[in-house]
């Protein structure tokens, strides 16, 4: 039994086959479709109880939701992208957890309200913009000493790449962020990042908008 990865075209889903590339690690993907809600199917739900991507099962038939915990059980599986000594793990985790609480969750209001949301609230978009903007500025401090987010490349980079880099997608910009700049190309060039981030399928940027677009209605369920 091969690694199956349950993802999407997402932020999330590129995190983890981000991760499965870097570490070499074979897996299948099996694409959850959202414009018929698969994600909320009862067999998906059993895998993932939150109904949501992406999942990953194990070659044992162990099963792990949620990005951030695949981040981790991946790293710790393969010995790799996450330092064995305590305060360096700590430093990882503590920006993947950053990730998690506030950088995705806001780029994913700015999304909503800037692609899906039927009427544009300009209060409201700025609102979120603004807060990630913040948050940008507090990756580009981190990064202009640190040549990754936690010093080595790690899963916290994994975890942040593909959301600040579809920052374009948000109707926001890094063009005042020097360091910030620099870490998404370095990132971003690196070859399983380019592999992770073309599955399921290759990257078009301007088809994934035009897609969010017409699949607003759907997506806001």
């Amino acid at each position: 039994m091969a690694i199956k990865l349950y993802t999407a075209a997402t932020p999330n889903g590129w995190k983890v086959s981000i991760a499965l590339e870097e570490m070499g690690l074979p897996y299948e993907v099996r694409v959850i479709d959202f414009a018929t809600q698969e994600q909320k199917a009862e067999w998906y739900v059993k895998l993932n109880p939150n109904g949501r991507i992406p999942t990953l099962t194990d070659t044992d038939g162990f099963t792990v939701f949620e990005s951030g915990a695949i981040l981790i059980y991946l790293a710790e599986k393969t010995g790799k992208f996450l330092p064995a000594d305590v305060q360096g793990r700590s430093r990882v985790i503590q920006w993947l957890m950053f990730q998690m609480s506030a950088v995705g969750p806001m780029m994913g209001q700015v999304n909503v309200f800037v692609r899906y949301f039927p009427e544009k609230i300009p209060s409201v978009i700025e609102r979120y913009q603004r807060e990630v903007t913040r948050l940008f500025g507090i990756l580009d401090r981190q990064l202009a000493s640190h040549e990754y987010i936690a010093g080595e490349y790690s899963i916290a980079d994994m975890a942040l790449w593909p959301w600040v880099s579809g920052h374009d997608y948000s109707g926001m910009s890094v063009a005042e962020f020097p360091s910030l700049q620099r870490w998404l190309a370095v990132v971003g060039a690196r070859p399983a990042v380019q592999a992770g981030r073309d599955v399921p399928i290759k990257r078009d940027r301007a088809a994934e908008i035009e897609q969010a677009m017409k699949a607003a209605p759907k997506m806001l369920v």
